[in-house]
């Protein structure tokens, strides 16, 4: 007899994936009155005297990041190669 139905069932049931639309919709309008407050905080951090280089440059790259949108982000890949035969890696002995 099969008894996979009494094993519980996956445990992530209910639980995987992405969250619901509701759910991120419900979190943007909880900090959407808030957002205003705080790139003027960012921005008097950048342009305060009290603050140091760093977190001038830290602040400045919170409002572009935010205020502007990252740009994508791109690896470029090249990759040598010389003297190299793909038969060779695949070949097998046919004698052994």
């Amino acid at each position: 007899m099969d008894k996979r139905k009494n094993n519980g069932g996956h445990s992530t049931k209910g639980y995987a994936g992405r969250k619901p639309l509701h759910d991120e919709l419900k979190g943007v309008e909880l900090a959407s009155p808030h957002v205003k407050d705080a790139f003027k905080t960012i921005a008097g951090i950048m342009l305060s005297e009290k603050s140091n280089s760093r977190d001038k440059i830290a602040a400045a790259k919170i409002l572009i990041e935010y205020g502007c949108g990252k740009p994508k982000e791109t690896i470029e890949q090249t990759t040598t190669l010389s003297n190299f035969n793909i038969k060779e890696l695949f070949s097998f002995d046919s004698n052994k």
